[in-house]
């Protein structure tokens, strides 16, 4: 019985270790991270996505208190076998406004700019292609996203847990503030049928 336990506990760990073999992570700032976390949330392939903040030198950045330059974003955890970055960085364009140098639709400030943290080299050029096209979309505008290098990534936790799966557990507060950001009518004023909502 003992050795029955000890095996059906080996098969249980190598079935969990297969099963996140094929996960990765992608860290993109769009402004208000409880929208990014809905817009992502709904992509086949992708597991988790969790609020945070990235890319400052600050250590523990919180929401209420210090988190001076840091961006506010999301890490998405996916499957590449059933969604590839290539295709995040799509889903990601035609869910941010990339021209807006002060922040994303009614949020304004350091905090809230759109930007694309990447961890190797093989993402950077999967983001610079993806910058390429949507330059090359828009001519007479600036493209002011940046490509940056993925640093720590902080996720809300503690006291401010209340920020990870708002649009979930607020509906009614969280439409009502997406809407009243102009978000969605920004979005289909820039990427038309492209625009995911």
């Amino acid at each position: 019985m003992k050795n029955k336990l000890m095996l059906l506990a080996v098969v249980a760990g190598l079935l969990s270790y297969g099963a996140n073999v094929y996960a990765d992570k992608a860290v993109l700032a769009g402004g208000c991270f409880w929208c990014m976390e809905s817009d992502f949330e709904k992509l086949e392939g992708v597991s988790e996505v969790v609020s945070g903040f990235t890319g400052g030198t600050l250590k523990n950045p919180t929401y209420n208190g210090n988190h001076k330059g840091h961006y506010e974003a999301v890490e998405i955890t996916y499957d590449p076998k059933k969604v590839t970055y290539k295709e995040l960085l799509a889903h990601y364009w035609v869910n941010v406004d990339p021209f807006d140098s002060r922040g994303q639709f009614c949020d304004k400030g350091p905090s809230y700019l759109s930007a694309i943290f990447v961890a190797s080299s093989t993402e950077r050029a999967l983001a610079e292609a993806s910058r390429k096209e949507v330059v090359a979309q828009f001519p007479e505008q600036t493209v002011v996203t940046p490509i940056l290098d993925a640093s720590t990534f902080y996720p809300i936790h503690g006291r401010e847990s209340y920020h990870q799966d708002y649009y979930k557990n607020n509906p009614l507060r969280y439409k009502a503030y997406r809407w009243n950001c102009g978000r969605d009518k920004r979005l289909k004023a820039i990427w038309g049928d492209k625009a995911t909502h």
